[in-house]
């Protein structure tokens, strides 16, 4: 449960179960602010207290909204279809907000950035910039005064994002933004880490959730001395280990003193005196309506002897541009253009790849697979279908490719892997073979997608 506490200290606002609800700071029977099928999450009071932001994808992925807070009003500030935000948090003016906006590279995990939007929408202004994209950063605060943007960012060495990493040795840390000269600074981290940083209201103590040994505890930073200590040792178990794009912890609140903060821990909304730490139960109720979407359904035929392929690979067309191989479903397929019926090349029951067409298109050269033999690299004639095998060893093959005057073929023989195994993958590299078979050449021990010059 996300949550968060009025300006003037007398309202709790908070998510559970995808809606946001608001209770007196005294606990009692929440109202609700936002519900339905959309999945909406992380409110926040503006610095007036009359507006409320928050997390929904109730346009079809996650942007930030807007609305009064008694519920009514509510309005999208981004509209985001892949670049998708979240964690947003006012400025003390109120006009602006920073969120979290996230990148995908090469894995769907992704990686944040923050993002400044102006309460009535646009474009943005990108604030941080991703060292990486797998590597996350996220649960951005602005200070009090407007001058500092916190967040979490995992800073683990190496590009690479890992579950399961041991967060006692360090995994986030907090960083720190200066707004008016650009320069970004390590606040804390270290063992244990540090996330989901929340700054007083009066400006001086930093507050977040550290790892202590199997324990997620609540810390205060003095901002001005470096000091630090746990408040709080009974917190729901935080994120680190794994990846936590709408934060590592529930974001939590301080009153408007600076003497108490309220936060979610395991079921339950707490209000904690930093000062003699003497931790209460806020009682809450909530009559929850969940409305459940009937799902999309398809009938599908478990077997079929033909189905319609519903995409092709490595289309190849030949010199005269009469006609073009591809693969679809695991087997390479001759169609002739325009409009000729596509007809596989050989009968066999082993996959076949990656076709190339001879200089003169009357033949192809393919690699085919079978779990018992390995590749291989073959060359068919396209006039009488005839197979001709020009690797004479079990071995991982890719990318065959005739030379100009085609007498050779160039390809790539790999040293295997996990999945498939790592026997047959010894010297690796390019290789040149006769059109007509015979023995291997090996041209370089490494390199990929080899090719003739014209």
């Amino acid at each position: 449960m996300n949550l968060d506490v009025s300006p003037d200290g007398k309202t709790i606002i908070f998510d559970l179960l995808g809606d946001i609800y608001s209770i007196p700071v005294t606990g009692g029977k929440a109202a609700l602010l936002a519900g339905g099928k959309a999945w909406e999450i992380q409110p926040r009071f503006s610095p007036d207290g009359k507006t409320i932001s928050y997390t929904s994808d109730k346009d079809g992925g996650d942007n930030i909204w807007i609305m009064n807070s008694d519920g009514s009003d509510k309005y999208p500030i981004t509209k985001e279809n892949f670049r998708l935000l979240n964690n947003a948090s006012w400025t003390p003016d109120g006009q602006f907000l920073v969120a979290r906006k996230h990148f995908t590279g090469t894995r769907s995990l992704g990686a944040g950035e923050m993002w400044l939007y102006h309460r009535t929408g646009g474009e943005g202004i990108q604030l941080t910039k991703r060292k990486n994209d797998q590597q996350d950063a996220g649960e951005p605060i602005v200070s009090p005064d407007g001058k500092y943007i916190y967040w979490s960012e995992d800073v683990t060495p190496g590009p690479n994002f890992q579950y399961n990493k041991d967060p006692n040795k360090g995994i986030y840390a907090i960083q720190r933004l200066n707004r008016q000269t650009g320069e970004t600074e390590t606040v804390t981290g270290g063992p244990g880490g540090a996330c989901r940083p929340q700054i007083s209201p009066d400006g001086k103590l930093l507050a977040f959730v550290k790892r202590i040994r199997l324990k997620s505890v609540l810390y205060l930073h003095d901002l001005k001395t470096g000091e630090e200590w746990p408040v709080y040792d009974d917190l729901s178990h935080d994120q680190q280990e794994t990846w936590a794009i709408f934060g590592v912890y529930p974001n939590f609140g301080w009153t408007p003193d600076s003497k108490n903060i309220i936060f979610y821990a395991r079921g339950k909304i707490w209000n904690l005196d930093v000062n003699t730490l003497n931790a209460v139960q806020i009682p809450f109720e909530v009559t929850s309506q969940q409305n459940i979407t009937e799902a999309l359904h398809f009938q599908q035929k478990v077997y079929q002897d033909e189905f319609t392929v519903k995409m092709i690979r490595q289309l190849t067309t030949s010199p005269d541009g009469s006609m073009v191989a591809f693969n679809a479903a695991g087997h390479i397929y001759l169609k002739m253009l325009p409009n000729g019926k596509p007809a596989r090349i050989t009968a066999t029951n082993d996959f076949e790849y990656e076709p190339a067409f001879s200089p003169d298109g009357k033949s192809l050269v393919y690699v085919d697979w079978s779990d018992e033999l390995k590749a291989s690299v073959n060359k068919i004639d396209l006039l009488s279908c005839l197979v001709t095998r020009l690797t004479p060893e079990k071995g991982f093959y890719y990318s065959p490719k005739f030379s100009n005057k085609g007498d050779k073929v160039v390809y790539t023989k790999g040293e295997g892997n996990e999945t498939s195994g790592f026997a047959f993958g010894k010297n690796p590299g390019i290789y040149t073979v006769p059109v007509t078979g015979g023995t291997p050449k090996m041209i370089i021990n490494n390199g990929v997608y080899p090719r003739f010059s014209t």
